[in-house]
């Protein structure tokens, strides 16, 4: 079984089931949780859902973009949207569940387990956690609410993850709003069993009985740089502001951004301006439209290809550069879908 569900001592335990893909989601795991928690949140039995993954590598780290590449390439079947539509849809039942929904977030998180994690009521780091949105590097944008939680982080923090990829820690997770809380990776199994048996505490003061201060947050020291160098209107100008510093923080963030699909670049950065603003709802219905641009263009599948595929990380992006990328461009890509938007109903 890809996912397995458990309801004891009013506590419903979702265990992310695809150890040996580090837990990748595919679309049966999607509708079976998203039926799951439809079911757990009218039961009185239940009064909050954790959700862990399998083995001790990862959370779970992301889509399974290896069968949405086979989908896209061979034309066949619904996958490429219905993916997306469902997974969005779940997104958006966990940003609006009604009981606590308790993420351990133990291992490696990026992609599509940061959306069945990051928008729960409690997200749990530990000292294994391993973060990033490292979606620009396959052809894609950072979705899964990306718009939504990104510019909502402090500064322009959210900018520089989403822009560059950047894998962050346990005490940067909390620092930049991703997690709630830390706990020790060895302590989880007492707070399973602490919140069994404590069924009328509320289900804060339990987690925070474990949790521990992660020590002092890496992103820190370079706020400044990263808040200057990301508050800047284009890419371009990112890009200039970060060689301009010199620092070896800035020229690492430069490089990083350099390596990403330049359409992407440029979406992403649009995506996140606007995010700011709008209603976590009005985020997803834009994701919807930017995945399914993704899907009918070049730079996801060879993203994929360079990174999963062949695995000669050499991507030939198409454009290649940014300055082949225009205005007009970007904007199709925000444009309502001709076949109708993404609706919660």
């Amino acid at each position: 079984m890809e996912i397995l569900f458990e309801a004891s001592g009013g506590v419903g335990l979702v265990t992310l089931n695809r150890p040996q893909a580090l837990n990748a989601l595919t679309l049966g795991m999607v509708r079976a949780l998203d039926k799951q928690l439809r079911a757990w949140m009218g039961d009185p039995n239940v009064r909050c859902v954790l959700i862990q993954g399998a083995g001790d590598r990862a959370f779970c780290a992301g889509g399974d973009i290896r069968a949405l590449y086979d989908s896209g390439k061979s034309k066949s079947g619904t996958l490429t949207a219905d993916f997306y539509r469902e997974e969005y849809r779940l997104n958006r039942l966990i940003k609006r569940y009604p009981k606590p929904y308790v993420a351990l977030i133990d291992g490696v998180v990026m992609g599509g387990g940061v959306g069945v994690s990051v928008h729960g009521s409690h997200r749990i780091a530990t000292e294994r956690t391993l973060f990033a949105m490292p979606e620009t590097g396959i052809g894609l944008f950072p979705d899964v609410g990306g718009s939504y939680f990104l510019p909502r982080s402090p500064g322009r923090v959210g900018f520089y993850l989403g822009l560059t990829g950047a894998r962050i820690k346990a005490a940067d997770c909390l620092y930049a709003g991703i997690a709630t809380h830390y706990v020790p990776s060895g302590a989880l199994g007492s707070l399973i069993d602490a919140l069994r048996k404590n069924a009328g505490d509320a289900v804060t003061d339990v987690v925070a009985r474990f949790a521990v201060s992660p020590g002092k947050a890496p992103l820190e020291q370079d706020r400044d740089t990263m808040d200057r160098c990301f508050a800047e209107s284009s890419i371009e100008a990112i890009q200039n502001a970060l060689e301009a510093d010199g620092s070896e923080w800035a020229k690492g963030a430069r490089t990083a951004m350099g390596e990403k699909a330049p359409t992407c670049e440029k979406v992403t950065l649009r995506q996140l301006e606007h995010g700011r603003t709008m209603a976590f709802e009005d985020c997803m219905v834009m994701e919807f439209r930017l995945s399914q641009r993704a899907m009918a263009a070049h730079d996801f599948y060879e993203g994929v290809r360079a990174a999963v595929i062949d695995k000669d990380r050499a991507p030939k992006w198409r454009p290649a550069s940014l300055a082949e990328v225009s205005d007009a461009d970007i904007e199709a890509w925000f444009a309502p879908l001709p076949g109708g938007d993404l609706d919660f109903s």
